[in-house]
């Protein structure tokens, strides 16, 4: 039986050709997939970009009225104020306003990023960057460096890698030694996955453990280890106490190193509530960056999204833009906030305003988020999980022996209740 072995194409090995020779650690980082990755300008995509302009255009698979006007159903149209060029595709870049905007949302809320980085790749969701990154940076049976308290859905996206877990906290703030003892040795590709604020349990660094945190990366590039650090920023801006880190570690790490490439992934959908819109980014940056081995970079991405989802859904990222660029963005965003703050600082007033609990449960550290985690002292997470839903009416989630409290989901007003039925329940 003949096995074909897909070989790298010729647009593939441009692309690692540049890579190599404008930053061979970084090149060094991608997987088998990673490195056959391309966008294929010579394909249909470029034959139409070409044309564009043209008088009699018949390249793209997309159909058009007599005058030129889209082909759109009025059913369709009848429901949405948007032009009806919201009903094409996009690049599968994404729309280029879009991904300037959010290039500059990012400078914006990361006044300390002062390198280069890419221009975002717009992508199908947070998840569908994770998977981009999956498939760029970690290859069969590579090994994923993150803490114990994790997000679940990581080990589907990641099913053919290895997790070497290290605890997510050293008493009451993050464990910077776990990272750095993972960070060891010399001369070896390491991929990082850092989640703040952290699902499940609400936590980002102090601006103290974000330096370390940032040395230890650096300490390890410097033993001439190369290091991906992909930054799940699903949940970044909502941080809710003094003396946290702000920004994203993706400042700190992106113009840290030679040999350090920081992934970023990010988008609207926890940070401006927007879920269902399904749009997020991927955003590279490392130190020494120029527009050649950007240009690899972002085409790399582009061409692995065209053979995922081929492009974002153009309306999505047409309501993205309109939103973006609304004097009423800042200020609604701001409000949102608040009211999520609300529920944080009610939370801890609860806690501290009922010493009892501690008899049954205590609090992970949590500072950030859409969540909070409770570790039990004496019940098992899933029976108290399904006793809170019979005998209380009360739904949270059991995860890796802590119960996870999503507080983004209910009213401040209920917060009290809900821990006297974890109480209550604990107690029964």
């Amino acid at each position: 039986m003949h096995v074909h072995m897909t070989r790298i194409t010729e647009a593939a090995e441009k692309l690692n050709n540049t890579l190599e020779q404008k930053a061979p650690a970084i090149y060094s980082l991608l997987s088998r997939n990673g490195q056959k990755a391309f966008f294929p300008h010579a394909g249909i995509l470029g034959q139409t970009a070409e044309s564009k302009g043209t008088k009699i255009n018949a390249t793209i698979g997309q159909a058009f009225e007599e005058d030129g006007r889209p082909m759109v159903l009025d059913t369709f149209l009848s429901q949405v104020k948007l032009p009806q060029e919201t009903f094409l595709y996009s690049p599968s870049y994404g729309q280029k306003k879009l991904r300037e905007l959010w290039q500059r949302e990012i400078k914006r809320k990361n006044p300390s990023l002062k390198t280069n980085i890419t221009l975002p790749i717009a992508t199908s969701g947070i998840t569908h960057g994770l998977y981009l990154a999956g498939e760029l940076f970690i290859g069969e049976d590579e090994t994923v460096i993150i803490p114990d308290k994790l997000w679940g859905n990581y080990k589907v996206i990641y099913k053919h890698a290895n997790f070497d877990e290290f605890e997510c906290f050293k008493g009451k703030g993050f464990n910077v030694h776990g990272l750095e003892e993972k960070l060891s040795g010399s001369n070896q590709k390491k991929i990082v996955l850092l989640n703040f604020p952290n699902n499940p349990t609400g936590y980002t660094p102090t601006e103290q453990e974000a330096e370390e945190i940032t040395n230890a990366v650096k300490d390890s590039a410097e033993r001439n280890n190369s290091i991906a650090v992909i930054c799940d920023d699903a949940y970044f801006g909502l941080v809710f106490e003094d003396g946290t880190y702000k920004e994203s570690i993706f400042a700190k790490l992106a113009g840290l190193h030679e040999r350090v490439l920081a992934v970023k992934i990010d988008g609207i959908t926890k940070e401006t509530y927007a879920w269902g819109l399904r749009v997020g980014f991927v955003t590279y940056g490392f130190k020494g960056m120029d527009e050649e081995a950007s240009s690899a970079l972002e085409d790399k991405t582009a061409g692995t999204v065209r053979g995922t989802v081929s492009n974002v859904c153009t309306h999505s990222q047409f309501l993205a833009i309109n939103a973006l660029q609304s004097q009423e963005f800042i200020p609604q965003t701001e409000e949102k906030y608040k009211t999520l703050k609300q529920r944080y600082d009610t939370i801890k007033k609860t806690l501290e305003d009922n010493q009892r609990y501690s008899e049954f449960f205590e609090a992970l550290p949590f500072n950030s988020g859409y969540f909070m985690c409770i570790k039990l002292k004496q019940n098992n997470t899933e029976q108290a999980r399904r006793g809170l839903i019979k005998n209380h009416s009360t739904g949270i989630i059991a995860t890796g022996g802590t119960l996870r409290i999503a507080y983004s989901a209910i009213s401040k007003d209920d917060i009290p209740k809900l821990f006297e039925n974890v109480y209550n329940e604990c107690k029964r």
